[in-house]
């Protein structure tokens, strides 16, 4: 066995999560399978004082138990320089609150291992990533301007228009060529916040399923496939998507052959990506989601591969 790690969770509440889809849940469990020592906190709790990185929560352990799923210990604050891994996994949206708990996480890492490298998270959001493979992509436009979003609209016609942080599924229109709702999302979008709005070239394919594939460390381990529910865009398991068994094709062993060692190197131990239609459209580095119903379909131990590349940094 590994030696034991002392590890801290940033992550959202754990007595919310759902402990048949919770991927940090997953992760979780199967360290303490391997022995090593939990903690968790929110992200609220963390903080920087005097150069230290604290951190306030709680000692835990968890258990297969929806409801009881967890047991947390006296409220206790931690500096997580005494640590050897902290966790970053909690759900975006990837708004300043979210960056600056990157720039404090930077102050420890990597003699405290941060999962996944702070800085590359920070300045990789899933949306943006992609853009440095084009000929991987479909047709993608990121624009705060109405003109040009009409623009790029009347090329393509069939278009999805999103926030460029959002995630989930939320906020996410397909805008048909008969569609006469631009003006008035941008309108709402751009009432909202001060964000560019992305918008690419629709693909039918979607109604087939959009693949999430797995990465441990530059590798490709597995694939789900998320299908839309009837009458929805959108496939994201949040709004409905229903996840169901799929092999990886070879244009996706291309795709991850493209970007593996990119994000390898630059510390990205556990990547969601998503592909439609052999198109990669996201590279998900903030807190992907999917192990749970990979390892039902597929029968493998993704939870263990990522422990084993974690445990290997470490020693």
């Amino acid at each position: 066995m590994p030696k034991s790690l002392k590890v801290a969770f940033q992550m959202d509440p754990i007595g919310a999560v759902d402990i048949n889809a919770d991927s940090s849940f997953r992760l979780a469990e199967e360290a303490q399978e391997r022995g090593h020592a939990l903690f968790f906190y929110t992200p609220d709790m963390l903080s920087y004082r005097e150069g230290r990185i604290l951190a306030k929560g709680q000692d835990f352990t968890v258990r297969r138990e929806q409801g009881n799923h967890a047991d947390l210990g006296d409220l206790r604050e931690i500096d997580l320089a005494d640590w050897d891994v902290v966790w970053l996994r909690q759900d975006p949206p990837f708004d300043m609150g979210y960056i600056t708990t990157t720039h404090i996480l930077d102050r420890i890492h990597p003699d405290t291992l941060v999962v996944n490298d702070p800085t590359w998270v920070r300045n990789w959001p899933e949306k943006l990533k992609v853009l440095d493979y084009p000929d991987l992509t479909p047709p993608t436009a990121i624009a705060r301007d109405l003109e040009a979003l009409k623009a790029f609209k009347a090329e393509h016609q069939d278009v999805i228009l999103k926030p460029l942080y959002g995630n989930g599924g939320a906020g996410v229109f397909r805008l048909t060529p008969e569609d006469r709702n631009l003006n008035s999302l941008h309108e709402l979008f751009t009432g909202i916040n001060r964000e560019p709005l992305i918008m690419q070239k629709f693909l039918p394919d979607v109604a087939q399923g959009d693949k999430r594939v797995i990465l441990v460390d530059g590798e490709p381990v597995g694939g789900i496939n998320r299908v839309p529910a009837k009458g929805e865009t959108r496939s994201n398991m949040h709004v409905g998507g229903r996840p169901e068994p799929v092999k990886l094709s070879e244009r996706d062993f291309e795709i991850c052959a493209r970007i593996g060692a990119d994000l390898r190197d630059h510390g990205q131990v556990f990547v969601g990506i998503d592909v439609i239609g052999g198109w990669l459209t996201e590279i998900n580095v903030t807190s992907p989601t999917g192990i749970q119903e990979l390892e039902r379909f597929d029968g493998i131990n993704v939870a263990e591969k990522i422990w084993q590349a974690i445990e290997a940094k470490c020693s």
